[in-house]
């Protein structure tokens, strides 16, 4: 065969997909669904692109110093402070600034460095200060706003953040929070931590279980309007065509739907580029430069997209005799084969079996087996759907006359059904094998914490030189804090400069001492060593009256410090107790007047708080306590548990990903069925004209929607269940399904269906009018 003959029957092909309105119209939904699915597959190959600008931001805005040389005062050094705050359930970036000249670095995106009294805020920060419910995080930041953040600043459009001016910073350099600098950007030093292989596991699933359903959409997408395609095609066949150019009539059809599709999902690609930059899903939001997608990936994109479609329709065709006189499919078809169908999930599994059992501890996952066996598992849901409904739906009988249409129906096309539901499919059962993996692997990667949520439920830092039994007093008269609980902390040793022992030294009334240990009998200047601790190996052999020990002992190259005498007095032993945070102390415990105000003077102050959860907003007012009390202080709310930040990370990566899937599937369903609707919009009004009901017709498409999706939730569920416990089993992790999440998975699922096939009632009425017997 030339190539000119094969570029004349493609061409062809081209032709018909636009050829008349019916052409358009089928090759415009044609290329919505392809386009859709482009768009996200486009988003995909964004992602790495975005990660790098986010971290790129991150990076150039950075005000930590991590080398430990302290630069010099001078016109071009800035004192900074991390003041971040929270409000609600929202974090909010916050950065005292104090300017030590007229040369002093401004932070990326602010214009002009922020007075006392002055802040500059982000864009949605600002929006959030002029709403009228954010009345006590307004107390909380009562500076003038004198400008707005500029994208420069700001790692997401979403993002919550401040700058405020300071003075007064220099008395806490590099005491907590407090740090100099001569310029914003200082290198992070990169982590050398490995990847755990678990994690790099659920990196691999949740990319592989969230790009297969766009795959599957895409390849249903290009097979809309096939019976009037095969009748085209069979008219071909009565002018004199072969079948082989009209398989390649039929490849020239797809290939221009999809070329149409590739436009339609860059333009809806570059629509949802901007909507991005006004959108936050689960706390992560973007700015619209950072969606830019990676050239290389988007050319694959490009070329494999055609390709799978014209590959898709001769697959398809394989079971489709065009003859001359007609299509013979509309004959009974004949069965549906199930051995191939099942080597796909066996393959599958077989290339996974190999790694069951390796754990987090065995070495690194064989990542192109993971990413194919979990592939021909999903895949296989796909083969192995069209052959259940055909098998089910042939063995349905009686019943009223809507359930016997929509069964006709399906009996006739039953593979124009499974792929209406195949990607749903897919998506519920990957959904369902990550739930499990998630859930069973969770404990590796969580921790729980040893505070005291009994006795206390947040701690406030409270910087040196504010008056702890003042502090601890505005707490209490704080609504809905139950209790108080105030200790100075602090660190001595035996030297003024570079000690070789040293030891805490906590100061409290004898009340709060009692908190931490049992006390043999205490008034006020008594003073307690706790020397049992097996770590403190030092207080002991301080703990010597009359001794001269130093507070805030300085070392080379560190800052001078207070080096605060203190006489040892006569101490006593006490035993530790577990303490709020959990742990036992160790070194000196003292009452108040056993200090000197300069000793006093060095120490950082913690108030540990026991709240009322039933008081609304309790946390944020005392969150405006502490700051009215230290602006420096660091407010913190305890917690149970805590999950490592790489867990975190792919948990909401996942989230993200899964509603931008959602979004997909429910788009392209809808699609998906005003296609069919079309297709037969002349039966529907064939059936009107002879009296039937409205109704009985709406049932009847309701049902034809309702049998293949239980099929497809079903087969999901067991794809689902047997993937996560394969993925289990691969982790060193027992098997166990936690049934309410797998039900919410399928629950979703259905109801993403549901909805849909709702939204297309009012369309199906439409069609359900005699006049649409009217034809040309």
């Amino acid at each position: 065969m030339r190539p000119r003959q094969w570029y004349r029957d493609l061409a062809m092909g081209v032709r018909f997909a636009f050829t008349g309105r019916g052409g358009w119209v089928r090759a415009v939904l044609t290329a919505v669904g392809v386009g859709l699915g482009v768009a996200l597959l486009l988003l995909t190959t964004a992602i790495p692109n975005a990660l790098d600008a986010r971290r790129a931001r991150e990076q150039a805005r950075n005000d930590y110093r991590f080398s430990q040389t302290v630069p010099p005062k001078s016109d071009s050094t800035l004192l900074v402070a991390a003041v971040g705050t929270t409000f609600r359930d929202l974090d909010i970036r916050g950065r005292a600034l104090e300017p030590e000249g007229p040369k002093a670095p401004l932070p990326p995106g602010v214009d002009t460095m922020p007075g006392v009294g002055e802040m500059v805020v982000s864009p949605r920060l600002k929006t959030l200060l002029e709403s009228p419910d954010a009345k006590l995080l307004r107390e909380r930041l009562p500076e003038r706003i004198v400008g707005t953040i500029g994208e420069p600043g700001l790692v997401g459009s979403a993002e919550l953040a401040f700058y405020r001016g300071a003075e007064g910073l220099s008395a806490h350099l590099d005491q907590g929070p407090v740090h100099r600098i001569e310029r914003f950007g200082e290198p992070i030093p990169g982590t050398s931590e490995p990847w755990d292989p678990v994690l790099l596991l659920l990196l691999l699933v949740v990319f592989v279980v969230l790009l297969v359903p766009v795959g599957v959409f895409v390849a249903a997408a290009v097979r809309f309007g096939g019976e009037g395609r095969d009748r085209r095609l069979a008219a071909l066949r009565l002018v004199g065509s072969d079948s082989g150019m009209t398989r390649r009539v039929a490849a020239g059809e797809a290939l221009a739907g999809s070329v149409l599709g590739l436009v339609f999902g860059t333009g809806f690609f570059l629509i949802g580029r901007q909507l991005a930059g006004q959108a936050e899903v689960f706390d992560v939001s973007v700015f619209p430069s950072y969606l830019d997608p990676s050239p290389a990936l988007a050319a694959l994109v490009a070329a494999l997209v055609p390709a799978a479609a014209v590959l898709v329709t001769l697959f398809a065709l394989r079971g489709v005799v065009i003859e001359p006189l007609g299509v013979v499919r509309t004959a009974r078809p004949s069965r549906r084969r199930l051995w191939w169908r099942l080597l796909l999930p066996l393959a599958g599994l077989a290339m996974l079996a190999p790694m069951i059992g390796q754990g987090g501890d065995a070495g690194k996952f064989n990542q192109y087996l993971v990413v194919g066996g979990v592939m021909l598992l999903l895949i296989g849901v796909t083969a192995l759907l069209p052959w259940i409904v055909e098998t089910v739906v042939a063995r349905l009988g009686a019943g009223s006359v809507s359930w016997q249409l929509a069964v006709r129906r399906l009996q006739l096309s039953s593979g124009t059904a499974a792929r209406t539901v195949n990607g749903i499919a897919v998506a519920v059962a990957g959904a369902i094998a990550l739930q499990m993996l998630f859930a069973g692997v969770e404990s590796d990667f969580t921790r729980r914490t040893a505070y005291d949520l009994s006795r206390a439920q947040m701690q406030v830092r409270l910087s040196q030189g504010v008056a702890l039994a003042a502090a601890a007093e505005e707490f209490r008269r704080t609504e809905g804090v139950r209790k108080v609980y105030a200790f100075s902390e602090g660190y001595l040793g035996e030297r003024r400069r570079n000690p070789e022992h040293g030891a805490q030294v906590t100061v409290g009334d004898c009340d709060q001492l009692r908190v931490l240990a049992t006390l043999p009998s205490c008034r006020d200047g008594d003073a307690f060593v706790l020397a049992d601790a097996e770590w403190d190996t030092d207080s002991a052999d301080l703990a010597q009256p009359g001794r001269t020990l130093y507070f805030d002992p300085s070392y080379e190259g560190s800052p001078q410090g207070a080096e605060a005498a203190w006489t040892v007095p006569a101490v006593r032993d006490a035993a530790a107790l577990p303490g709020l945070t959990g742990e036992a102390r160790g070194g000196f415990l003292v009452t108040p007047k056993a200090l000197s105000q300069a000793a006093v003077d060095t120490m950082t102050s913690e108030v540990y708080l026991k709240i009322d959860d039933t008081r609304p907003d309790v946390r944020d007012l005392v969150r405006n306590t502490s700051a009215a009390l230290d602006p420096l202080a660091d407010p913190m709310v305890w917690v149970s548990t805590e999950r490592a930040g790489r867990y975190d990370s792919i948990r909401t990566g996942l989230f993200v990903g899964a509603a931008c899937v959602l979004a997909l599937i429910g788009a392209s369903l809808l699609v998906s069925q005003l296609e069919q609707l079309r297709e037969r919009r002349k039966l529907l009004s064939a059936l009107v004209a002879f009296g039937t009901r409205r109704r009985t017709l709406s049932l009847s498409v309701l049902w034809q929607t309702a049998i293949p999706i239980v099929l497809g939730l079903t087969l999901a569920s067991v794809v689902g269940l047997t993937l996560g416990a394969v993925l289990l089993k691969m982790t060193a992790t027992g098997v166990s399904v936690d049934w309410a999440s797998v039900l919410s998975m399928i629950g979703i699922g259905a109801g993403v269906v549901l909805l849909v096939t709702l939204m297309s009632l009012p369309p199906l009425l439409r069609l359900m009018r005699p006049e649409g017997l009217r034809t040309e």
